[in-house]
This record gives structure tokens, sequence and C-alpha cells, in this order.
């Protein structure tokens, strides 16, 4: 094994693990796994955490993350990785993190002992029943001082791999941030399907005789699925030249198979039952022909964040008018009103703040946040940004301050919102939105809505403003690389995130901080660090003004995270 001296290796190391749906323990003698033929052993440097580490926490083995592999890599391989914990196994949360590699297999071609590196944390390409395989989840994550890696597992198909190097100059804490802020880059970067899936399985629903002419139109300005799938009382209309299949009734149809679903009609239940019908990463377009729902839809808003889901439609007869509307991204636009709920929050700042950095022109930023002193905080930091950035910052507590009037469909008033980005999963606000919403507006459900969430929205106004439900969970290696690039020129201070730091010791109480909105502000864990308490930034000049004097204006540094080293 080309490995550091394995005897100075300890047999067993700290560590968190969830054991089940909301129980969280501290283990102190976890096994520090040796690494097998094509395995990594890695040190953890540090890790912060996450409000999905709370997901995780609240759901465990119904989280879609936690499942089973089903397709992406041989089962044998999976049974060699002592780390793979899907299902009900205990697992080690944690996937914000920096690591050092410290041993490796005989048969790792990729890594030597000494590297650093970013952990890029979703494997998109290892599917799980609702999702995908990642970091944290059904591998163990960086909640431990030694975690072990498989070279075949972070390694893509297309030879990319999941670790980043990086440079000593950095501390630890700003690598470990790059995962969060990639997170929120992604949010916006991601390029959205506005053509039909070439070779997918299209389903058609039809309340009404849809002739040739209308799908002739749309194959011919977005493509042709390999083969449709067809429910009506109306038969198919001849000569379409696709493989043709019907179905007898919706309720037989298979879950989570179709990429592109159209619906011809405005019958509510029928497309309740639909959304479950729709493929990860899947199209659901929603033809009225004139006719409207008349109440609110049950929608299934959580596939949208978690299996990238989406959902467009028309007033009319035409599905091609639906596809007119899809973003080619999900970035915000010149001249966009953006209302950001949740604002205060740890990930609801990295939206603020890069949203007035993004030097789009005329835009304005509505920050949302019930808490009065997460509020504050958050002004503080960002409204010299906004003056910087001649960008209008308007921040407001929603429970004393009246929304900004918002126009009803055709009033044509100048306070609606164009782009929304939902930091809370409470579906009542994505409901909220729709109404609050400008003509062709974007809502970003960045808020980790559990994949079988789902909230009663109004079908007939999402589809009459021609809006735009987007989602992503996680990020993909080039939102981080170009994360990382700004760090490392001094144009990004991921620190300025950096609210609590502790050790493991202190990384339970932490998780319940996070799930209480008790502190401003992300929590790094330094796993080396045996006795560090939870220890707010804002304390730590009472509680280590040792290390408080190394700090710059009350941000966390390199300086400060090499002397609490020091002390523990």
């Amino acid at each position: 094994m080309k490995t550091q001296n394995i005897a100075n290796l300890p047999p067993t190391q700290h560590a968190v693990q969830l054991i089940g749906a909301g129980k969280l323990v501290f283990n102190k003698c976890k096994e520090v796994f040796a690494p097998g033929e094509h395995q990594i052993l890695c040190r953890v440097e540090a890790v912060g955490l996450c409000f999905s580490d709370l997901k995780l926490l609240k759901q465990f083995s119904s989280h879609v993350r936690k499942g089973e592999i089903v397709s992406g890599i041989d089962s044998d391989i999976l049974r060699e990785i002592p780390s793979y914990v899907p299902n009900e196994a205990p697992a080690v949360p944690g996937h914000e993190t920096v690591v050092t590699i410290v041993a490796v297999g005989p048969s790792v071609k990729n890594f030597k002992i000494g590297q650093r590196y970013l952990v890029q944390t979703d494997y998109r390409w290892l599917h799980t029943a609702g999702s995908n395989a990642a970091f944290g989840y059904n591998f163990e994550g960086a909640l431990q001082e030694y975690v072990l890696m498989d070279e075949r597992i972070i390694t893509s198909p297309q030879g990319s791999s999941m670790l980043i190097p990086v440079s000593q100059k950095l501390s630890a804490s700003a690598i470990a941030l790059v995962e969060p802020w990639a997170c929120v880059e992604d949010a916006y970067a991601v390029a959205e399907r506005r053509k039909l899936k070439p070779d997918g399985r299209m389903l058609v629903v039809a309340d009404a005789n849809i002739t040739k002419n209308v799908f002739t139109n749309l194959f011919n300005r977005y493509g042709n699925p390999a083969q449709i799938t067809w429910f009506s009382k109306f038969p198919a209309p001849a000569g379409l030249s696709i493989a043709e299949s019907s179905a007898k009734n919706i309720s037989e149809l298979t879950e989570a198979a179709y990429d592109d679903v159209i619906y011809f009609g405005f019958e509510a239940k029928v497309v309740e039952a639909l959304f479950a019908k729709v493929a990860p990463r899947g199209l659901l377009n929603i033809v009225l022909c004139g006719g409207t729902f008349r109440r609110d839809v049950v929608t299934m808003v959580g596939r949208v964040h978690y299996a990238g889901i989406r959902i467009v439609g028309t007033t009319g007869s035409d599905p091609a008018e639906s596809m007119e509307h899809i973003p080619a991204t999900a970035e915000i636009r010149p001249g966009d009103k953006i209302h950001c709920l949740g604002a205060g929050g740890p990930m609801g700042t990295m939206h603020v703040i890069r949203n007035i950095c993004q030097a789009v022109e005329g835009v304005a930023v509505y920050a949302a946040e019930l808490d009065e002193s997460r509020l504050v905080i958050l002004s503080e930091t960002v409204a010299p940004l906004a003056r910087k950035n001649n960008v209008t910052y308007k921040p407001y507590n929603p429970a004393k301050t009246k929304i900004p009037a918002r126009r009803s469909l055709g009033e044509g008033g100048a306070d609606a919102f164009d782009y929304t980005v939902l930091m809370v999963p409470v579906p009542e606000l994505l409901a909220d939105s729709v109404k609050n919403a400008a003509a062709h507006g974007i809502i970003n459900i960045f808020a980790g809505l559990p994949a079988t969430v789902t909230a009663k929205i109004s079908l007939d106004t999402y589809i009459e403003k021609q809006l735009y439900f987007i989602g992503t969970s996680g990020s993909v290696p080039e939102d981080m690389e170009r994360v990382l690039a700004r760090v490392e020129s001094g144009r990004l201070d991921t620190n300025i995130s950096v609210g609590a730091v502790c050790g493991l010791d202190g990384a339970i109480e932490g998780i319940r901080a996070v799930e209480n909105r008790a502190i401003t502000g992300k929590i790094i864990v330094y796993p080396a660090c045996k006795g560090l308490a939870l220890t707010p930034l804002a304390k730590l000049k009472e509680k280590m003004p040792q290390v408080a004097e190394y700090m710059n204006n009350g941000l966390w540094t390199k300086q400060a995270e090499k002397k609490i080293a020091g002390e523990f």
C-alpha cells in the first residue's frame, strides 16, 4: 500500500453520525478505514455545516440522496466501499469541506499523499431512485477526522474528478465555503433544456382532439422524441413517424419515466396525477386550450428542486408556445426587481451579495427577513456593497412591513417581482410568490423542499403570466472552479460568511443551531480541534481573546484559523 506510515494513523477517530431520523450521536471510537485497492484516505481540515445536513437529519433514509445507487456503477464495486452507507446505514453528514490525502491504495492512479483538495459533493452520474448519489449522504461525509473515498466513485465517466486541487495559501474555511457559494452560483448558471429530449420518451395526455399539424410544428421547432405514449379518448394523429404506444389509464403509467409530458386540457386532477410521471430533469408542458383549472393545483414543487423537473404552459392550444418562454439560464436580467425570501440566513446572504455584485444593470434587491437581528447584520454587510455597485437595496421584515405593492396581471404596476429567490422551505411562500410575480418572472426554488413536498399553486396565474419555476441542488465542478478562482484572486472572500467555529465536540450543537437559526453566518467545524465548543465569532473576543486579535474587523481569517488550531 502506498501510504503515510500506516502506524501513524489512529485505528479510531471522533465522528458525528446520523443513526436515524432526528438521531445524531457523537462517536468517539469510529473506525478509521484503511484504503483498499482503489481508495484514498483523507484528513478533514474543515467542514461547514449546511441546512442540507438538517434535511438529511429529518428525512434520513427517505432522503432522495440516501437511497441505494440504482445505476451508473457496478454493484460489486459498491460492496468494496465501507464508506458507502445507503438507506438505514449510519451516515456521517458534512459536505462543505477541504481535505488532505494521507493514504492511498496500490491501484490509485490520480491522487498522491499530501495533496489538498476541495470536495465536490454530487455524483450526478450515479443515480438513486429519486436523485443522485452524494458525498455526505449515501457516502460518508466530512464530520469526522478522516474520510475514505474511492477513485472509481469520485471520477466521472468523462474522466473529471470530484476533488479539485487547492493551494496552501488559503485558509481551510475559505476553501470549504467555496462549496456553498458554488451552489449559489449553480442556481443561476444552470443551463435549461429548451428542446424536446431527442432520445427521450414523450407522454401525451389529451382531453381534446389534437391534429397532426400541432405536433408537426412542435417537432419542427424543438426536435423529435424517440417514442410517444398516448392517453386520450381521441385517437393519436396518424402519420407522426414516431414509435407510439397507448395507455389505458394514467395510474398504470410508470412513475418518473417520461422526459417530456404534454397535457392538453384543464382538469386539475389530471395534471396533479401527471407530476409524478415526469422523469428527473423532465418537462411538463400544460396546454390549456382556452380553459382554466378554476382552482389551485397540488404541484410537486419539491421535485423542481431535487429532480430538476420544469413546468411550462400556454393558455392557447399550441405546445410550441410554451417552449418559447424557457430561459437559457436562471441568471438575473437587467432591470429585474429581485425578491429574496429568507435573506438573512447564511445562504440568503450569499444570494443577496452575489446579485448585488453581479454588475447587472438596473437591478433592485428586496431582502425579506423575519429575524430583526439577522436583518441588521445583513444590512451592515450588504448596504456598502449596494452603494459601491449602484444597486437599489431594500431590506424589510414581512411581519412588520407590508410586501411592496404587487401588481395584478394586466395592471402594469411597478413593484411586482421579476425574480424571486425562495430561501425558506415553506410551500405557502412559493404560492404567494406566484401571486407576487411580474409577467415572465423567474421563481428560483433554492430552499430544499423535500422531493415529496407539494404546494397548492395557482397554475392559471403561473401559465397566464408565463412564469418559470427553476431549482437546483448542489453544484458542478465548473461552478466550484469559478468561485475558487475568485477566492484565489482576492475578488471574493468566502470567510465573510463565517459566523461561528467549533470542533466535532460542538458539531451536534452547531447542527441544532442551524435548525433554530440561532447563529448568523456559517458554522465551521475543525475536526482536529478537540474540545472546541461551538463559539460564535461575536463571542470570540470574550472567550478566546488570543484568537480574536487575529480577526479582521470581526471577520474570520487564515491567521485566526492558524491560531485556534495551535490552541487545541
